[in-house]
């Protein structure tokens, strides 16, 4: 019963989330139902026994992704009135890419309901461990079988990352507010550092 009760809670908690991170009209409340529709999401997942999948739902989604989606959307100087006029002019074209969709959504249901297609006998070797968890299991495929693939995928994400913070670098003009001097921070004298005193009352300080 409580979990029928629990399903129940976090399926709608989700939907609501969801529906209101699109109809918010401020981008951070936007994010912040979209937290709330991730953490709800891995209570599902939870329930499911598929434990790993929600903790990357609260790791990364929540714990990254969604956080930076936050702090990027609060430094960015936004002109709502230049977004709901770029909402107007683009909306016609939001609309063909809709349909698209639905096109798509709807022929995906179609094939499966006709049959799943065959892609392969499995040959058990990534049957789950017996009196382990899906994390253990998954972990013994991932760093067994799939250990070179998973290894180049981490070598793509981090070329990707070096990649984003090359192209997003900007060198600030000598003097400029926020320009750091690295050779001269790394050069400095202890004798050029400032000095902390802690003068007498009334006795003023030596300059």
């Amino acid at each position: 019963m409580i979990q029928t009760l629990a399903f129940y809670l976090f399926a709608f908690l989700v939907i609501a989330s969801g529906v209101f991170t699109i109809m918010a009209r401020n981008p951070v409340h936007s994010v912040l139902w979209l937290i709330l529709a991730f953490f709800n999401a891995a209570g599902l997942m939870v329930m499911v026994g598929a434990e790993f999948i929600a903790a990357l739902l609260v790791i990364v989604y929540v714990g990254a992704v969604a956080v930076l989606f936050l702090f990027v959307v609060m430094m960015l100087d936004i002109d709502f009135a230049e977004l709901r006029a770029g909402f107007v002019k683009n909306f016609p074209l939001g609309i063909a890419i809709a349909l698209v969709l639905l096109a798509e959504l709807v022929l995906g249901i179609g094939a499966y309901r006709a049959g799943a297609i065959e892609l392969g006998v499995p040959n058990g070797s990534a049957a789950p461990l017996m009196d382990r968890s899906n994390i253990e299991s998954l972990g013994a495929v991932l760093y067994g079988e799939y250990l070179f693939l998973f290894e180049t995928a981490g070598l793509i994400l981090l070329v990707a990352m070096v990649g984003a913070i090359v192209l997003t670098h900007r060198e600030r003009p000598e003097g400029a507010r926020g320009h750091q001097n690295i050779g001269k921070q790394i050069g400095r004298r202890p004798e050029d550092a400032t000095e902390m005193k802690r003068p007498e009352v009334g006795k003023g300080v030596e300059l």
